[in-house]
């Protein structure tokens, strides 16, 4: 390859972003003709006189050697597609040289192509008119303030990798120049004062607080119906697929939400919902061994099961929880082990698909199907966080399955029944889900559904009030027990705004 000559330009082609080393091997070829003539240059020198050299055109401009000042374009490739840096010669105050300002944004330009956190490194080091060592200098002054200028960079204690690479390339130009290798770059890079106030890299500072992925099997128009829900609960919604399997990511503020409107539109399974903002910049507390995850109909009953230490979930009158709901308390509970207690028999999908969720993050799980508050409230009572886990499961199933549940409710319509037809405003009595007493009042309905689950035996009367349901009604239940029933305590408890009026457990 001959040496160019005067405004032939020399082109590098995208050596740069080829991987580690390939660049400064392209750089290094490129100059090596330059390298060649600048050594051929000075044994000429030895034996003519300075001002004859000049006459003879044996000068940089003669020799086609780059001259000072050197500038960077970019330069686009129409065969390749692809952008490349060229280094144009031009003494400063002639043409475009670096004078005029061209070359420094050029440069700019160029490297933020291959790598756009060399930027400051380029701005520093191509000052006007130095030649190569200034800007080799330079570049290395910038190089060494960008952990500084990028949290994720003084948090590594790292420079920035396309600064680095420019420094080196920069370094070659100034030892095919000069002859003289620049000075080694310091192997270690001093770690820079914490950056105060930087928002995290690692996920988004505003919007929707979920990330919520998962399969779907669906038709064609369920799932565009599915697009426009998921469209107005939030916002980066992909779904892709076809022929019945579709791919769902969207980011939300409800992600139990989004889960449900998969359920609308069909059947998800692999469902990941990720938190963005959890504990964002602060070291989380090591997990705890186990928790228990509570639904409760009232929160009466809810201060009562977080004084047990449990993490509850409060269920709303009318509205089904999403699984979603009930995965977001397993995560809050923090656990490596959870005991998961529905307290209703309508949720027992639900926390099935809740459980397998917080499973699929790492998370074991057992689910207690308890069906009513007071086989909760039961099975709490024995939780013993010391016993092995496998242990402590079937204590707390047992003794939900060993606690029969009623409830008292009040009829909204005239509807027929397995204790016969009822009216509307009648008081009915629910034993393990089934009504088995109508009645027209409270408290006599309550005797006698009371009469009822004693009669098969039991030790405890767990009796959980609702909000309007005076005292009066329970000191007369106590009464009712005690002087009916040897050996059988009481316990009340006020359970807050629920639905039901009344809870009865005998256990």
């Amino acid at each position: 390859m001959e040496p160019p000559g005067p405004g032939h330009p020399v082109v590098l082609r995208g050596g740069l972003g080829a991987g580690p080393g390939a660049g400064l091997q392209h750089v290094l070829a490129a100059l090596h003709p330059y390298r060649t003539a600048v050594h051929a240059h000075r044994r000429h020198a030895q034996r003519v006189r300075p001002d004859h050299r000049h006459q003879s055109g044996l000068g940089r401009a003669g020799l086609g050697l780059p001259r000072p000042g050197l500038q960077l374009v970019p330069v686009h490739d129409h065969r390749s597609g692809l952008h490349s840096g060229r280094f144009r010669r031009g003494l400063a105050g002639h043409g475009a040289g670096p004078a005029h300002g061209g070359g420094g944004a050029a440069a700019v330009r160029a490297a933020g192509a291959v790598d756009p956190g060399g930027r400051a490194a380029v701005g520093a080091a191509l000052n006007p008119g130095r030649g190569p060592p200034a800007a080799h200098a330079g570049a290395r002054t910038a190089l060494d303030a960008t952990p500084g200028q990028l949290a994720v960079l003084g948090r590594a204690g790292v420079v920035d990798a396309g600064g680095r690479g420019l420094v080196a390339v920069l370094g070659a130009l100034v030892e095919a120049v000069t002859g003289q290798p620049p000075e080694p770059v310091a192997p270690t890079v001093p770690v820079p004062a914490p950056v105060l106030d930087c928002p995290s890299a690692d996920g988004p500072q505003d919007g929707p607080a979920f990330e919520v992925i998962y399969l779907l099997e669906a038709e064609d128009a369920a799932v565009e119906r599915l697009r426009t829900r998921l469209d107005s609960l939030g916002d980066s919604l992909v779904v892709v697929g076809g022929d019945g399997l579709w791919n769902v990511h969207v980011h939300v503020d409800d992600a139990g939400a989004a889960v449900e409107a998969g359920v609308e539109a069909g059947r998800p399974h692999r469902i990941r919902i990720t938190h963005f903002a959890a504990d964002r910049g602060h070291a989380r507390p090591e997990p705890a061994q186990r928790a228990v995850v509570v639904v409760v109909p009232g929160d009466g009953l809810a201060g009562l099961c977080a004084e047990a230490g449990a993490t509850t979930v409060l269920a709303r009158p009318g509205e089904p929880l999403a699984s979603g709901e009930l995965a977001d308390a397993i995560r809050r509970a923090h656990a490596r082990e959870v005991v998961l207690l529905p307290n209703d028999g309508e949720l027992r999908h639900t926390a099935a698909a809740a459980a397998e969720q917080a499973r699929a993050a790492g998370i074991r799980v057992a689910l207690v199907p308890t069906r009513a508050a007071v086989q909760g409230i039961a099975a709490l009572a024995v939780h013993e966080p010391d016993r092995s886990f496998d242990e402590d499961v079937v204590a707390m199933t047992a003794a939900a399955g060993a606690t029969r549940y009623a409830e008292l409710a009040v009829a909204e319509r005239q509807s027929w029944t397995m204790a016969g037809i009822c009216q509307a405003g009648d008081i009915l009595g629910l034993i393990d889900g089934d009504v088995a007493v109508i009645g027209e009042d409270i408290p006599a309905t309550a005797r006698t559904v009371l009469d009822r689950m004693l009669a098969a035996g039991g030790e405890l009367v767990t009796l959980v009030l609702g909000e309007d349901v005076p005292d009066t009604l329970a000191h007369m239940l106590e009464e009712h027990v005690r002087e009916g029933y040897l050996a059988v305590d009481t316990v009340v408890y006020r359970g807050g705004h629920q639905c039901a009026p009344l809870l009865i457990g005998v256990e």
